[in-house]
């Protein structure tokens, strides 16, 4: 192995040496915690210290790194405090993530790291949106992300290098090509020989290294890096290594040819570079046991805090509570409505008017789709970090032109076109919220929104709860049938986000509702599901306040009062409902939930303590609906005041059919007759 020393200094060369000692004792000695069960599982970076920290090292301290599981240098090379680490990996209450994740799932903007999640893949995407970040606030910066030659397979690694690439973001790719995923070989994973030669289809520089020269590493990010803060672009750097041990402890390495071990043994980072630093007489002897006793008692004296350090003690409301960032005070201009608005609003449209936020300036007469425009242009006003993201919605204004005209006031930088990436998107959002901003992703139709299903599961929706960072991100999503668009532009697809905790799950029925929820969504610094149904687009009018303001979320509102039975429902059900007991003169209460998660539970339960009769309504299929979670809470909570048994009113558990007279028999527009004549004869 070839050391070229170029121009570093003897302190530099030094640095480099003490950061490349201190991970491998530490694994070494974490190896020994891990046979006496003090450690619970270990994934060995030996022989790939590198990368890690030579990469690590050629940074400036407030540029992101976002690591795997195999980079151990990245945590100490930015001196994170051993206590705290070790605390970390025994899942203790002083660790990063409080004991709710293991080994590296954790972040620290203190340190500008970005820990994974086991997904691998989406981090490279959420390294994109913190160099955007960067890009729009002018910031001279890189960031680095890594991935292994295996988790390369994933279409994450495609979408997050398509996207840096077009928005010409500074983001140096570091590939870990240790030649294994897990037990699969490369030529089981790919058919190409290096990573070298995607860089020219994405359009990008791609530069190869050998991955355990730790100081042609250092010198090739430093250099990069230089050159990247003054001329942004991304950069594919492929780093050539081996990993001595399994992919994590239990695995093994049988899979692996002995004969790897014996060639790649000679070339181990640690030994090498310090035998050349020998050589050379810029290290000695005494100067190399200074430098490990100096490690040994650092780790010695943080594994005494670690053990020291108390377990989680369960605390069900703390556990609860911190799967949010607390939302604060939303800042909007309040007052009253006039009587007339507030007689016309509450006739035609679902309002809490004792806790909605409202303005006394004048209400115009809109459509649900320019209450939505409107609320979301206001809050591009009021939110200067607020960067609008999604396919055509720039010069086009979006397939619904709900954007339209907003290049033009906000700037390209601001309303951004996308690639057909909605993966990377979403996990740029969330890299935006690293940085400090707000993000809006539109998802052309919400049957879309599956391409991006991982991230906003397992990293919006964990994020806070993991590391508390929060992901302030409003997803968009355009939903519903009725317009025979077929089973791929129809979907509600809503109950698969209400079932998980750190998502908000907004569903407005109304223009007014529809602009206010939007506000409260966008200030909100937690991932907000926005479900807007494209039926109501044009063809629902009424007044909304032309003055920012905000709607609630979590609060329910009574679209209609009566005492003769209680229908809770949102989006188009609210409708279905109001013109049902129009035609049959039913006294009926009608409760929009408007939001899903976290839905209204005293609101439901004043209501049917009221009628004593539930009938749950959704256009959602009916199985695993969110009817069903609110009918099991009734039951639980609300038994003794239940004059009749629930019924659940809801669409077929078909996927929408295409076929106008097929798709209104599925939908339960029609049965919603018969379920309140049930109802009604009880």
């Amino acid at each position: 192995m070839q050391f070229d020393r170029k121009d570093y200094s003897n302190d530099t060369l030094l640095h480099l040496y003490h950061h490349l000692l201190k991970p491998r004792m530490i694994e070494e000695k974490m190896l020994i915690l891990l046979r006496q069960g003090k450690v619970s599982k270990w994934f060995s970076g030996i022989g790939q210290e590198a990368i890690s920290v030579g990469s690590t090292l050629a940074l400036q301290p407030d540029e992101y790194i976002l690591p795997l599981h195999r980079n151990l240098g990245v945590f100490t090379g930015r001196d994170i405090p051993l206590g705290r680490l070790f605390a970390q990996w025994q899942g203790k209450a002083t660790g990063f993530t409080k004991g709710r994740d293991r080994s590296f799932h954790f972040g620290t903007n203190e340190h500008h790291i970005v820990g994974m999640i086991s997904h691998l893949g989406p981090q490279l995407a959420v390294a994109g949106g913190i160099a955007l970040a960067d890009v729009l606030d002018e910031k001279p910066r890189v960031t680095v992300t890594y991935s292994g030659d295996g988790g390369a397979s994933e279409g994450d690694f495609h979408e997050a290098l398509n996207v840096a690439a077009v928005w010409q973001l500074p983001v140096i790719f570091i590939v870990e090509n240790n030649g294994y995923g897990l037990s699969t070989p490369s030529n089981e994973q790919f058919r190409f020989r290096y990573f070298v030669d995607k860089g020219p289809a994405y359009g990008m520089e791609a530069v190869q290294v050998d991955g355990n020269n730790v100081l042609e590493v250092y010198d090739t990010v430093k250099r990069l890096a230089e050159d990247l803060r003054q001329n942004p672009r991304p950069v594919l750097l492929e780093a050539l290594t081996f990993r001595m041990r399994g992919h994590e402890e239990a695995s093994g390495t049988k899979y692996v040819p002995q004969e790897l071990f014996t060639e790649w043994a000679q070339k181990d980072p640690v030994e090498n570079y310090e035998k050349w630093l020998l050589a050379e007489g810029i290290l000695d002897e005494e100067a190399r046991m200074r430098y490990r006793e100096t490690i040994k008692r650092e780790i010695e004296e943080g594994l005494k805090e670690a053990d020291a350090a108390p377990v989680p003690t369960p605390d069900a409301a703390r556990e609860l509570a911190d799967m949010y960032a607390p939302a604060g005070e939303l800042s909007v201009d309040s007052g009253q409505l006039s009587a007339s608005e507030e007689d016309s609003l509450t006739n035609n449209q679902p309002l809490t008017t004792d806790n909605d936020q409202l303005t006394t300036k004048p209400a115009t007469e809109k459509r649900y789709i320019d209450a939505i425009s409107d609320g979301l242009r206001q809050s591009m006003e009021r939110f200067p970090e607020l960067v609008l993201m999604g396919q055509d919605i720039a010069e086009y204004g979006g397939v619904f032109k709900i954007t339209d005209g907003f290049v033009a006031q906000f700037g390209k930088g601001r309303v951004r076109n996308t690639p057909l990436c909605e993966s990377a998107i979403v996990g740029a959002g969330l890299g935006l919220s690293i940085r400090g901003k707000k993000a809006m992703v539109e998802m052309q139709f919400a049957d879309f929104v599956t391409c991006g299903f991982n991230q906003i599961i397992n990293n919006l929706a964990k994020s806070h709860y993991r590391w508390g960072q929060n992901a302030d991100v409003v997803v968009r999503m355009p939903t519903g049938a009725g317009s025979a668009a077929g089973p791929f532009h129809s979907q509600s697809n809503e109950a698969w986000f209400t079932h998980t905790p750190g998502l908000k799950v907004v569903f407005p029925s109304n223009p007014h509702d529809a602009k206010g929820l939007l506000c409260a969504a966008l200030a909100d610094p937690n991932p907000v599901l926005f479900f807007e149904h494209k039926l109501l687009y044009r063809s629902l009018s009424g007044p909304v306040p032309d003055a920012y303001y905000t709607t609630p979320i979590g609060q329910a509102a009574l679209a209609r009062e009566g005492h003769e039975m209680s229908i809770v429902t949102y989006g188009a059900g609210v409708h279905w409902a109001l013109a049902l007991a129009d035609e049959l003169n039913l006294d009926c209460d009608i409760l929009d939930l408007r939001t899903l998660l976290p839905w209204d539970e005293q609101a439901v339960r004043r209501t049917v303590e009221k009628t004593g009769r539930l009938i749950l309504l959704h256009e959602d299929t009916m199985i695993g609906g969110l009817g069903g979670e609110i009918g099991a809470w009734v039951a639980e909570n609300c038994f003794n005041s239940l004059d009749a048994p629930i019924m659940r009113v809801a669409s077929l558990d078909t996927a929408v059919p295409f076929a106008p007279t097929l798709e209104q028999d599925f939908l339960p527009r029609q049965r919603l007759r018969a379920a309140v004549e049930k109802m009604r004869s009880y």
